[in-house]
């Protein structure tokens, strides 16, 4: 859809008041100027003027109309000439005697192409008696004008006009309005813009959790966050200085694991040498592991993450380690790419712009290198100190493994059944429990109190011994069986007696020693890996990291600024400082006037006059009077100054009888598609951003202009709704969006345009804006006349369906507009034949006393008008 952007801007001219400020080229452009830049729009390519005139002030400013049609422009300078009110001469004096217009008399200067008239002789139309028309009506002339300022309807009314005869039309119009109360869009405006904005709140865990694994980013970033070069990769060189030293600890601590094996089992309990062979395995692992964690030291303290002069040289530093950084190339020039990426899926998603910069914070901090300092402090937690000072199990008394008491005593048992002088032989089993405790006690020297152990084993062997000494001589069992029982206790005991050494060699420190150790070895490892993995793109990271938190920066001084234009006016914090003029975007816009016109009140001492204002005080009317009808407001294109607080109140006061109203209390999505507007206005205008981070320039500078492009299409978007309304999406708005309708934005109903614009063409679908005594002037012929049907492109989905439900023939040739305010009806109908009067100018200017009407006899002298066109003065 075109938007008013694309078709060009309606510059209002009012020549009714402040004319002759306007009497050179130099006070034309500034006037313009003046306008464009309250709008916050570039000076157009093709000027659109809708110049407001009287049928008198043709030829009384015949300068101003040269200097428009001069005006120079890069393209086509087009003027629609707005005539409202009859020619004089239409009443004679208080008689009332009625003496028809005959000519309108129009300067030559105006007649050259893009030109046209259209001449409202009664804005208000009144038919009844009742009715009392007023000369002017502001009301009306301001809805009037409001329609004609979108620059769809303004250049097909002048394509219309064109096509007739001189170019002259008289209106006649049905309109339908619909929008939202004032205080309805205001409440909507501030919610939309809190809900973009947004609130500074703790991630919830299972986001926590997502962004830590980096799953929710795009593909560049991903890879700099969690691939980090990929953490399958070796970091070490195979057969280099950092592998030789890892494989000589592994190996070291694979022979004190086998030595430690030996000891545990029974022939280290009976040979010294065992322990020995342990103890100077373990050593030497303990030596091998010193090695390396030097080698680890000295590859974080050669050069921190971030601290190397180069990429290049820090891999070549620790490339003489037998370390591997893997290759970054063509990183960088992705983080642009990916920082765009997930901004739009972070605001696609409709997330408020405070929790967008949240995780761009996040992404800094996890992609950001981990500096080398605090990786050298990781190194003091695998240091041999560290070692000692962890809890060990088995420095308390030695464990007395699991059924040991009762193996021994049912050892002692059956080895005790003797009976005579072989009785003696029941001491065998006890003897063996002493000599595995005495044992047992020498080769663990320095574990605790061995003792305990060996104690308990024993006294359950004699125990058992003395029971089966006793059942031997209750039984009396023969010789053979006691001899079995004999070799069945010393298996058994032996078979305890290994199990309770193992037991003591698992309570052993140094039995736990090789496992610290070898959890020491991975530890140093993993954490030379993570300094490899920390050098891989330090400086693409840096820049990543760096380039979000600019972007994390500038969102939240957005938001910030979206959150301050939330609150009230009134709430809003005083600034202080030295005077000077209120910037447009500090203005109640929602209640105040077009920002291509003025106040309401007093012609501006700029010269730059208010049109509307200056029409309502020529009539003398106030303003603020009780009672008054048609109260203006910003929809009318009138200011509201001291009339009520609410001027949507008082806009159906003085409707004329050829617009409708209809204002809904809006939908259930109005917040969330402003909402997403303003998303779209904050993508526009980051835009240039991304290539500034791309360039690597993404400072302070690229930051402010940022934001000030951001601030820009806030005021446009405002702008936008104020002309336009909601329905109209902005002219940054994305393609991809669908916009709701107006049921749903407004809460109006669409079926009321469609019954409007596929209304039949005939007299009766519209209001003539004519006065009687212009009745006469104009053609008889219907088929002469010009119709435009318009309604807002975006509720034509929904009126198209309507036709198509209801039956109904659309009509051919409907204009969708850009602007989602107004829908309806326009009829252009041609003067007869001779009553539009061409002239040139004469050299000398109105001013010196030549009266082209000559107010006395305009319409008794033959020769007033009476002249062929293109005859001179």
């Amino acid at each position: 859809m075109k938007t008013s952007e694309d078709l060009g801007t309606v510059i209002r001219l009012d020549l009714r008041s402040g004319a002759a400020e306007l009497d050179t080229a130099k006070a034309l452009r500034a006037s313009v100027a003046r306008q464009l830049g309250r709008a916050g729009l570039p000076e157009p390519d093709d000027p659109l003027f809708l110049v407001i005139d009287t049928p008198a002030g043709l030829t009384d400013h015949q300068r101003q109309y040269e200097l428009l049609t001069a005006y120079r422009a890069v393209g086509e300078v087009r003027i629609l000439v707005l005539l409202v009110g009859s020619a004089p001469g239409s009443y004679a004096g208080e008689d009332e005697a009625f003496q028809p217009d005959r000519r309108l008399v129009r300067p030559a200067v105006l007649r050259a192409s893009g030109t046209a008239l259209l001449w409202a002789g009664d804005l208000r139309s009144a038919r009844t008696a009742l009715e009392q028309p007023e000369p002017d009506a502001p009301e009306a002339l301001a809805v009037l004008v409001d329609v004609l300022s979108v620059p769809d309807v303004y250049l097909k009314v002048l394509d219309g006009l064109g096509a007739l005869p001189d170019a002259v039309a008289a209106p006649g119009v049905r309109l339908l309005e619909q929008d939202l109360p004032l205080e309805v869009r205001d409440r909507a405006w501030r919610d939309a813009l809190v809900r973009f904005a947004g609130e500074d709140t703790e991630l919830a865990p299972d986001l926590l959790a997502t962004a830590s694994s980096g799953a929710d980013l795009p593909e560049p970033l991903r890879s700099l966050v969690a691939g980090r070069g990929g953490r399958d990769q070796r970091h070490r060189e195979p057969g280099g200085v950092a592998d030789s030293t890892y494989a000589a600890g592994a190996q070291a601590l694979d022979y004190a694991e086998d030595a430690l094996a030996g000891l545990r089992s029974l022939p280290g309990l009976l040979w010294a040498s065992r322990r020995q062979a342990f103890e100077a395995d373990l050593d030497q692992a303990h030596q091998a592991l010193g090695e390396y964690r030097d080698l680890v030291g000295t590859a974080l303290r050669g050069g921190g993450s971030g601290t190397a002069p180069s990429a290049a040289e820090t891999a070549a530093r620790l490339g003489a380690l037998g370390l591997r950084v893997p290759s970054a190339e063509g990183m960088g020039e992705r983080i642009g790419e990916g920082l765009r990426e997930f901004a739009g899926k972070l605001l696609g998603q409709g997330l408020a712009l405070r929790s967008v910069a949240q995780r761009f914070t996040g992404l800094a901090g996890r992609v950001e290198p981990v500096p080398g300092s605090a990786l050298v402090r990781k190194l003091a937690d695998h240091s041999t100190e560290a070692l000692s000072r962890r809890p060990v199990v088995g420095n308390g008394p030695v464990a007395t493994g699991h059924g040991a008491l009762p193996a021994a005593a049912v050892a002692g048992l059956l080895g005790g059944l003797w009976r005579g002088p072989l009785a003696a032989l029941a001491i065998a089993v006890p003897l063996v429990f002493l000599a595995v405790a005495l044992l047992g006690a020498s080769r663990l020297r320095g574990a605790g109190r061995p003792g305990r152990w060996g104690w308990g084993p024993r006294a359950a062997a004699l125990g058992g011994a003395a029971a089966g000494v006793v059942v031997a001589y209750a039984v009396e069992p023969p010789l053979w069986l006691s001899a079995v029982g004999l070799l069945a206790g010393l298996g058994v005991a032996v078979e305890t007696a290994r199990r309770l050494w193992r037991a003591a060699i698992d309570s052993w420190a140094a039995f736990h020693a090789t496992a610290a150790l070898r959890k020491a070895l991975a530890g140093l490892d993993a954490l030379l890996a993570e300094a490899v993995r920390e050098h891989w793109a330090v400086e693409e990271r840096l820049h990543c990291a760096d380039a979000a938190r600019s972007v994390a920066g500038m969102l939240r001084a957005t938001a910030a600024a979206a959150a301050a234009e939330a609150v009230p006016e009134p709430e809003r914090p005083t600034v202080t400082g030295a005077p000077g003029p209120e910037p447009l975007d500090a203005d109640d816009w929602l209640t105040s006037t077009s920002v291509l016109e003025t106040d309401a009140f007093a012609v501006p001492d700029d010269g730059d006059s208010d049109w509307a204002s200056a029409y309502a005080w020529q009539d003398g009317a106030s303003w603020s009077e009780p009672g008054e009808p048609g109260q203006p407001g910003a929809r009318g294109g009138f200011a509201e100054s001291a009339g009520p607080a609410d001027p949507w109140a008082d806009r159906t006061a003085g409707v004329p009888r050829w617009l409708d109203r209809e204002s809904g209390e809006g939908g259930p999505e109005l917040v969330a598609v402003l909402a997403g507007d303003l998303t779209d206005a904050a993508m526009v205008a980051m835009e240039p951003y991304w290539g500034a981070v791309e360039r690597g320039q993404a400072g302070a500078l690229a930051v402010r202009r940022t934001e000030e492009r951001v601030r820009d299409l806030l005021s446009t978007a405002r702008r936008h709704l104020q002309h336009n309304g909601v329905l109209a999406p902005p002219p940054f708005a994305a393609d991809h969006r669908t916009r709701a309708g107006s049921a749903n934005l407004l809460g109006t109903d669409p079926r009321r345009v469609a019954d409007l614009v596929g209304t039949e063409a005939d007299r009766q679908a519209v209001v003539q804006l004519s006065s009687p005594e212009q009745g006469t002037l104009l053609s008889r012929d219907p088929a002469a006349a010009v119709w435009i049907r318009f309604a807002p492109e975006a509720v034509r989905d929904e009126v198209e369906k309507t036709w198509r439900t209801t039956g109904c023939v659309p009509p051919e040739q409907t204009l969708w507009t850009s602007s989602g305010r107004y829908a309806g009806l326009v009829r252009l109908t041609p003067l007869r034949m001779g009553v539009v009067d061409t002239v040139r100018s004469r050299q000398n200017s109105p001013a010196d006393g030549f009266d082209p009407y000559d107010r006395e006899d305009a319409y008794d002298r033959a020769d007033a008008h009476d002249r062929e066109d293109g005859d001179s003065w």
